[in-house]
């Protein structure tokens, strides 16, 4: 076999394998997709948030929408589906390339950020009045979303878990205040997972 015979189907093999790991990685990739909203599911969130975490101007947050079972009884799924969708879209807008957003599932939404600036509190109070706008597809339905969010500096021995569980429990206090976004606290965590929950479920 001649010289550039051998060349050319080498070449050929290499195209063909490129194409198939470069299928592969698409369908790899969309596997970790959330199918409604874009954003990465929880396994694929937590695998990047754990690297952004690294840095110590990383900032963790966690939103929830409200009164969502009411949207889904009064308007139907549909438009549960287009506020859920226009929720993701807004969310990671705001968090950028440079931070992750993901959805851990129903209307709960959680993200990491990095803020060397120290505006994340600023970019929360303007983030809660984006999310709280009505959806184009939906105008009807008007809600707001509750933020929690938590300094990776101001717990720096805690893993991503446990700064989630913060970021949880400022979520459930925003929930029952007027500005629908509170930072965590410096002590220690006081909700239980039950009130978490109840708080959610209610009417805030």
């Amino acid at each position: 076999m001649s010289t550039p015979l051998v060349i050319l189907l080498a070449v050929g093999v290499g195209l063909v394998w490129g194409v198939h790991a470069w299928l592969m990685s698409r369908r790899l990739s969309s596997a970790r997709r959330d199918p409604l909203t874009g954003l990465w599911t929880r396994e694929a969130f937590t695998r990047r948030a754990r690297r952004l975490l690294r840095s110590p101007h990383a900032v963790v947050a966690l939103a929830d929408v409200d009164k969502f079972k009411q949207v889904n009884d009064v308007h139907g799924h549909a438009a549960g589906d287009a506020l859920l969708a226009a929720t993701a879209a807004r969310l990671a807008h705001a968090v950028g390339r440079a931070g992750v957003a993901g959805r851990l599932g129903g209307d709960e939404f959680a993200a990491v950020l990095i803020d060397p600036d120290h505006t994340a509190a600023d970019r929360f109070a303007v983030l809660a009045r984006v999310l709280a706008r009505p959806v184009d597809t939906a105008p009807d339905v008007h809600t707001t979303v509750s933020l929690g969010w938590v300094r990776r500096a101001d717990h720096p021995t805690e893993d991503l878990s446990g700064l989630l569980r913060r970021a949880d429990e400022a979520m459930y206090a925003a929930k029952r205040g007027p500005a629908r976004v509170r930072r965590a606290a410096l002590g220690r965590l006081l909700a239980t997972v039950a009130g978490r929950r109840a708080g959610r479920r209610g009417a805030a």
